[in-house]
């Protein structure tokens, strides 16, 4: 069962955003919008719009926006439901019941299940480390100087050399062969039946936020392979929107998270008091992961191992923290490896200090560019430059840019003003359109090309500019737009067109899906660092020009041969591109 959108317009219209994020963000009106300081990213200088008139929030510093439901899903970290819900409450608006099916109140109940499971596994585990059969593991984590207080705090424990002994444990619990296979603990094939997926290794118990224990990590004893193993993922385990030690660092009182490779450094650093370290699991960070760690803080210090996999890993980091909103240091472990090893040989007051001596992040995105490029040879210096303006393109800030620009030129003795010209030039050629919204729940989707990134600014202009749509008279349709997300967006957007009334907030109201939701606000916020009319106009005739480009190759792709008609139709629009790239066609477009 989904809401009708006459009742999710009710709900959205009974609460104005400028009052609703009011409540959030301290708001100043300046002209006809108001502005604060963004709730989604660290900043000194409000670039945080709140619009009325549109009913729309934007961010010229991190590019989050949307409606007012948009904004209570993104601050609370709601689900579409829970933010309608929440507001419906607000505006004293009831809400039909939903009727959950039986299948999903099965989901719901195995999923309890499972988490009941992983509770006994961990219990079991824990258990065994302190018997004999687990001496030896206890002995090693002994060596790796852990107290018992510490091996308590975070449940680690054994698993015994015989593979099948949680197995039985459990199956005197009473579980499913088909419910224990579900969870993730065990494997199973023809010659051996159902067997444990850990044995003779150390275990790390993996918990969620809420202490919920939702899979596991596993250090074999000896000579064994691998030497790390991990839960698989399950119904109530995804190892891209989970990280270990959150669930204790999310109350630490530092004012950052501390995001390391490993178990052991987590669990390191929080026994010599540094209780706002965490860790991927086992994978490269991904921007779930970055998007909940903006939850609980503003700023993010990065502590992977000092060697070349660590750079790489640090360097991947980078961006995605940077998009969800988070400010950056890349902190220096040399001469040790990992955080574990420096505290055991320098001690915690020199890691202390080097916390507080972290380089910004694109500073050390800079340093580890030099290592590509001769410096001494005027072309290598060169490139050098053009390489790190291409980079500085992606601040939309321009006090930020400006401030990058000034540093990256003192650091490297260049002419500030040829550097900032530089980064003009290079946005103008196609690197300035970017993708704004900050992926704060993450979809894995790849960069957007050109063509799809054109699409969405020409609906950032429709919406913002209703004047275009007499302008681009019968040059660009709602069939122009290619991609199924921008595709249902244009129709919509050129149906309240003829209707008189374009109103972009009502037309998020139609995505009810969470992530849906963002990605069709992401699509109202393109942006292109323009200054002048001259170059906004250029911008406009080739964005136009990209349209028709990806639509014509679309229809190409698509036509029937036996269509004569249709390819009538995309042999006049192919002429009608030709004079339009030659300047033949004039665009009745100002943006003085």
């Amino acid at each position: 069962m989904r809401y009708s959108e006459d009742l999710i317009e009710e709900i959205r219209m009974k609460n104005d955003i400028v009052d609703v994020i009011s409540g959030y963000v301290k708001l100043q009106r300046k002209g006809s919008s108001y502005f604060g300081l963004c709730p989604f990213h660290n900043e000194k200088s409000p670039s945080f719009s709140v619009s009325p008139g549109k009913q729309m929030y934007y961010c010229f510093g991190c590019g989050a926006g949307g409606n007012v439901l948009t904004f209570i899903m993104e601050y609370e970290n709601f689900s579409f439901p829970e933010a309608l819900q929440f507001l419906a409450d607000r505006a004293g608006v009831e809400l039909p019941k939903l009727d959950y099916s039986r299948e999903a109140k099965e989901q719901a109940d195995k999923k309890a299940q499972l988490l009941q499971i992983n509770k006994e596994a961990a219990k079991y585990f824990y258990y065994q480390l302190y018997t004999d059969k687990g001496k030896h593991a206890l002995t090693y984590l002994e060596g790796r100087q852990l107290s018992l207080e510490t091996i308590k705090k975070f449940g680690l424990g054994y698993s015994d050399k015989f593979s099948n002994d949680l197995y039985r444990y459990l199956k005197k619990k009473g579980y499913r062969d088909s419910l224990l296979l579900e969870s993730g603990l065990f494997n199973a094939d023809e010659k051996r039946g159902m067997y444990d997926k850990f044995w003779n290794r150390v275990i790390f118990p993996i918990m969620d936020v809420n202490n919920r224990v939702i899979g596991f990590g596993g250090r074999v004893m000896g000579d064994g392979k691998p030497k790390y193993l991990n839960s698989p993922e399950t119904k109530i385990f995804d190892k891209s929107r989970n990280l270990y030690g959150l669930n204790l660092a999310r109350t630490s009182r530092a004012k950052n998270l501390i995001i390391c490779e490993g178990y052991m450094d987590v669990i390191a650093m929080h026994q010599a008091g540094f209780t706002n370290a965490v860790a991927s699991l086992g994978t490269a960070l991904t921007s779930q992961q970055a998007s909940l760690m903006k939850r609980y803080t503003e700023e993010v210090l990065i502590m992977y191992d000092s060697d070349l996999a660590g750079t790489k890993a640090a360097l991947r980091a980078i961006p995605l923290l940077k998009a969800a909103g988070l400010h950056t240091k890349v902190i220096d472990l040399h001469p040790c490896k990992d955080p574990d090893e420096f505290i055991k040989t320098l001690g915690k007051e020199e890691f202390a200090r080097r916390l507080e001596k972290g380089m910004n992040s694109f500073l050390f995105e800079a340093r580890t560019l030099e290592a590509e490029y001769d410096l001494s040879d005027p072309q290598g210096k060169t490139d050098f430059f053009h390489e790190l303006a291409r980079r500085m393109v992606s601040f939309e800030d321009e006090i930020e840019r400006s401030n990058y620009i000034d540093a990256i030129a003192r650091r490297y003795q260049t002419d500030p003003a040829a550097l900032k010209k530089l980064v003009g030039r290079l946005a103008l050629q196609g690197s300035g359109v970017r993708e704004s919204i900050k992926p704060r729940s993450g979809t894995g989707k790849e960069k957007e090309n050109g063509y799809e990134i054109s699409q969405k600014l020409m609906l950032t202009w429709l919406v913002n500019e209703p004047r275009i749509f007499e302008g681009i008279g019968e040059l660009i349709t709602p069939g122009d737009f290619t991609t199924p997300l921008y595709h249902q967006v244009a129709e919509m957007l050129f149906e309240q067109h003829r209707q008189g009334e374009v109103n972009p907030a009502r037309i998020l109201n139609h995505f009810q899906d969470g992530e849906e939701q963002r990605q069709a606000a992401a699509v109202f916020h393109a942006r292109l660092p323009l200054q002048t009319a001259e170059e906004k106009e250029r911008a406009f005739r080739d964005v136009i020009c990209r349209l028709k480009e990806s639509s014509i190759g679309w229809r190409s792709d698509h036509l029937d041969p036996t269509d004569m008609t249709g390819l009538m139709k995309l042999m006049e629009d192919k002429k009608a591109l030709e004079r339009l790239q030659r300047g033949e066609t004039p665009l009745h477009i100002s943006f003085e």
